[in-house]
């Protein structure tokens, strides 16, 4: 039961969320099998919404939240209040699958339960545009230092073969002060445009502070990973600056091959760039342990 609320008011509550547009109340028997739902089934279209009496609950539910849902089932069964909402992947006709909250008590004598669902789809939608955001550079639009670490972490730790580069633009204070900040914005962004045009749509790009981005380079050995850093390299010199031919821009570039952890890896490709950049720039240096 949710509360301690009398036979009347249960029955009020009920009747006033069947007549909303987005929940969804059921009635199920001790087995999980409908004996009843509001007509907020149909207004949400979902998978049996002609004829849901004596159809099981699961039916509902994407098969990989079913043992979130038996779990609280079962618990409302033993006179628990369970864990509270829980979200959940819903199957509606069309086959989409849609993201609700549910949440299971008991019915009177413990006879059955009673299920609340409502939809939390724009809700789900905000929170993901506001992650994508968070992870997202908004100059250049590539993932950010946050996102970026997050991504070496993930492939260091599940053993993935692969390398990380760095690349710096040299001189990218003189390009701000000779050129502006608009002028510098161009040439990151020009910078993020040439290294979608010739990296793999395997590759994960980012720009992780100022002039310097970080590309992870899953599955590349060393000879593809110098290859396709040093064609950056090259193309990046064969541009002119900001539509000025009088300048042209160079990135210097440090090479690592993923190690056991995403510290390492990083270090050494710090310290390669570091080593691209003491040697003349405009260059690839690959770190010491490849």
């Amino acid at each position: 039961m949710w509360g301690t609320i009398s036979p009347g008011e249960c029955s009020a509550l009920y009747r006033l969320v069947a007549t909303s547009p987005t929940d969804l109340v059921v009635k199920t028997d001790r087995r999980g099998r409908i004996v009843h739902a509001t007509a907020g089934s149909s207004r949400l279209g979902m998978a049996f919404a002609g004829d849901p009496v004596g159809r099981h609950i699961l039916e509902l539910i994407d098969p990989s939240f079913a043992d979130i849902v038996i779990a609280e089932h079962s618990a409302a069964m033993a006179g628990s209040m369970g864990g509270g909402w829980i979200e959940v992947l819903v199957v509606a006709q069309d086959g989409a699958e849609r993201w609700m909250e549910m949440k299971l008590g008991a019915l009177p004598e413990r006879n059955g339960a009673l299920c609340m669902m409502r939809s939390i789809e724009d809700r789900r939608s905000l929170e993901n545009r506001l992650f994508v955001a968070a992870m997202t550079d908004p100059l250049t639009g590539l993932t950010n230092r946050a996102a970026f670490t997050r991504m070496l972490g993930h492939l260091v730790e599940s053993g993935a073969p692969g390398h990380l580069a760095l690349f710096d633009l040299d001189h990218f204070r003189t390009i701000n002060l000779r050129h502006g900040h608009s002028g510098g914005d161009r040439v990151l962004i020009a910078f993020a445009r040439l290294l979608r045009t010739l990296l793999r749509a395997d590759d994960i790009l980012s720009r992780i502070d100022g002039g310097t981005f970080g590309v992870l380079l899953p599955d590349a050995d060393q000879p593809r990973a110098i290859a396709a850093c040093q064609r950056v390299v090259e193309a990046l010199g064969e541009m002119d600056g900001a539509g000025r031919t009088e300048h042209r821009f160079t990135a210097s570039g440090g090479i690592a091959p993923f190690h056991i952890c995403a510290d390492t890896t990083l270090r050494e490709a710090e310290l390669a760039l570091l080593s691209a950049k003491s040697r003349g720039r405009a260059r690839i240096e690959q770190a010491r342990c490849a």
